[in-house]
């Protein structure tokens, strides 16, 4: 068997099993809204929280600070090179001090996708001597940043900090540092994690606190700032972590540490280093997108009862669901099945797929409704209706 077919045979095998991927052409629009195969959706697997990405009219009034000069460079579409030679332009300096100031004083670094902050701030801070400990459910992102490192690491059971402190009591002394790494809110089930324990389990064993904020950014927390900060514990995070890609529809990925802590990111993060800067009108519009969102707690407020309502609607009609977020997991089981349920909420008119295995556990397939501030907030009874 060639090497084409034996790629072509595993396309086959996962067709049979109900899990092979396709890339669909998916065109978003204003209102939490999608097109996709000729047909307007309201839009549920999407991670346009605050509305922002399909804001045409604020995308519109940002571009008006430069109607009187298209040419600035602050509208270049590439900065050609990176940052570490001439691609750290004043843009990346504005959005980085606009950062700092929402995470009060704390010094701030920008990198080009959550992925690159992950696979990268772990490989860079933990070495050989140390010891990683890391939610069993943490993004794959953070999986390969353990696996892209010299460090040993585990996983401890999801949200299960009795067991990680076990883990703790057992194996600290026999290492040089410890890091704890977690998501505040988690992808797939939209639930939280106890950041308070955790700030006490860092200061009781001496360990280093990693938070990946990417799904409460924006959110979470007061002006925005995430889970931790509503919380009361960002101070205390080591590194926090947050994405422009889905709340602030824009592109990108921060973190906020103390500033020695930057310095050696940037002299030490391989995808930091190694790789373009962001266009400058990214970073611009990040930056304008992140002043404008801490001033939206009326849509934050809506897009909690929202999904509130969502999960009462499952849960009232004997369907299994989770979480405490804008993240709303219908827990269906098999991957086929899971397949006939979106098809079911798509003839309905609602755009949300099926997540199958290995994004979950086997026999977890599930649809996950992903909500939006831009909805109306009828739509939730649609689904009701619906069920």
């Amino acid at each position: 068997m060639s090497f084409v077919d034996e790629l072509a045979a595993d396309s086959a095998a996962l067709k049979e099993q109900g899990r092979l991927r396709v890339l669909r052409e998916i065109t978003p629009l204003p209102g939490g809204r999608a097109r996709f195969g000729g047909r307007e959706y309201c839009n549920l697997s999407g991670n346009d929280y605050m509305g922002i990405s399909g804001d045409f009219e604020l995308r519109q009034r940002f571009y008006e600070q430069y109607a009187a000069d298209l040419s600035t460079p602050e509208l270049a579409q590439s900065s050609a090179s990176s940052r570490l030679l001439t691609g750290n332009t004043p843009a990346y300096v504005r959005l980085e001090a606009t950062l700092s100031q929402l995470y009060g004083g704390r010094a701030a670094l920008v990198f080009n996708s959550g992925y690159h902050a992950n696979i990268g701030i772990l490989p860079a801070l933990a070495g050989a001597g140390d010891l990683i400990l890391s939610d069993k459910l943490n993004h794959a992102s953070i999986i390969d940043g353990l696996r892209l490192g010299d460090a040993e690491f585990r996983r401890y059971p999801h949200l299960d900090l009795e067991r990680l402190e076990r883990i703790l009591a057992d194996k600290r002394a026999g290492f040089r540092r410890v890091f704890l790494v977690t998501e505040s809110v988690f992808s797939m089930d939209g639930d939280l994690a106890d950041l308070r324990r955790l700030v006490e389990l860092k200061r009781k064993y001496d360990a280093i606190l990693v938070v990946d904020e990417a799904h409460a950014v924006g959110v979470r927390g007061p002006l925005g700032t995430g889970l931790a900060a509503e919380m009361g514990v960002a101070a205390e995070i080591d590194v926090l972590i947050g994405t422009f890609g889905k709340a602030f529809g824009s592109t990108g990925a921060y973190a906020v540490m103390e500033p020695q802590v930057r310095e050696y990111l940037v002299n030490h993060m391989r995808p930091l280093i190694f790789t373009t800067g962001l266009p400058p009108v990214v970073l611009n519009w990040s930056d304008y997108v992140l002043k404008h969102v801490a001033g939206l707690d009326e849509k934050r407020a809506k897009l909690r009862r929202m999904g509130e309502r969502l999960r009462t609607l499952f849960r009232n009609a004997g369907l299994k669901t989770a979480g405490d977020s804008q993240i709303v997991p219908l827990v269906i089981g098999e991957d086929r099945d899971a397949e006939c349920a979106a098809e079911r909420f798509l003839s309905a008119g609602f755009l949300v797929f099926p997540i199958r295995p290995p994004t979950v556990p086997a026999h977890t397939s599930r649809l996950r409704f992903s909500l939006s501030a831009a909805l109306d907030e009828s739509e939730i009874e649609r689904v009701e209706q619906l069920l």
